[in-house]
């Protein structure tokens, strides 16, 4: 929702503004008529605050190209790439397929991360929580797992799934579109499981992950594979190797290796120096 919520006439001064004055004294008039002018400024000229806010805005937007949408896309390319349209959570069904444990592998993925007890994982487009409560697993009572998702329907779901599993060490955060909110130098991994291509600021977000990860830690991009046609996924909703080497090296991180195990997408793993 819009943080504009007044409606119409309800801005300070309107109501003020709606009232005859035809029947008033002219000194009156004159007295009110500096009040009446200093309303009217105060509607139409911008504070210096928003002007700035608005640079800022068409500054970041300088990162992006924008063409005209594919029937995936949402008409907005980073880096060569045009940016697929999010996945709603009136789709969360999809996450939640019982053919996803036989055509994913999770446990695959979950073995080469290698997490130890006590590690703070950070969940970056939890969704319904399908990896959440794994990792969860993984880390142990003493560890803890960010489940960060934009929609807040997800995150009612995965609030719902973590309360029936009894899972207790997982924090959900409605996180922006431009930022995880996540303390800083808090997280020891972030993973991204077929989440990044769908992210609409994914230079902000990436920035923001970067900035959430202690020295030395790691962020994941798990990606279905672009440079697999048998991967029977639509293309913007695939990724090469080459192309999340490219982007994710753009913000300082330094690869570390790719894993190839998983039948039907890869997962490329990169350190914060």
């Amino acid at each position: 929702m819009s943080i504009h919520t007044k409606p119409a006439g309800t801005i300070a001064g309107s109501d003020f503004l709606r009232k005859p004055i035809m029947h008033r004294t002219r000194s009156r008039n004159c007295r009110l008529l500096p009040i009446l002018l200093a309303c009217l400024s105060a509607l139409t000229l911008p504070s210096s605050a928003s002007i700035d806010a608005a640079a800022q805005a068409a500054a970041a937007d300088t990162r992006y190209e924008r063409v005209v949408p594919s029937p995936d896309g949402i008409g907005k390319r980073y880096m060569g790439r045009e940016i697929a349209g999010v996945m709603g959570w009136e789709g969360a069904q999809w996450l939640e397929r019982e053919s996803r444990a036989r055509e994913e592998r999770p446990e695959l993925l979950l073995r080469e991360l290698a997490l130890a007890p006590g590690m703070t994982v950070a969940d970056i487009g939890a969704g319904t929580g399908y990896y959440t409560w794994q990792l969860a697993k993984q880390v142990g009572p003493g560890g803890r797992v960010y489940a960060v998702d934009v929609q807040p329907e997800m995150i009612r779901m995965l609030d719902r799934q973590m309360t029936k599993r009894g899972v207790r060490n997982v924090v959900s955060v409605l996180g922006s579109e431009t930022g995880v909110k996540l303390p800083p130098r808090s997280v020891d991994l972030a993973i991204m499981v077929d989440v990044y291509h769908e992210l609409a600021y994914p230079a902000e977000v990436l920035d923001s992950i970067v900035d959430a990860l202690k020295p030395g830690g790691r962020v994941v991009f798990v990606e279905y594979r672009a440079e697999d046609p048998a991967v029977a996924i639509k293309p913007l909703h695939k990724m090469s190797e080459r192309q999340v080497r490219r982007e994710a090296t753009a913000h300082g991180l330094k690869w570390e290796r790719s894993i190839e195990s998983l039948p039907i997408q890869h997962a490329i793993v990169f350190r914060k120096p």
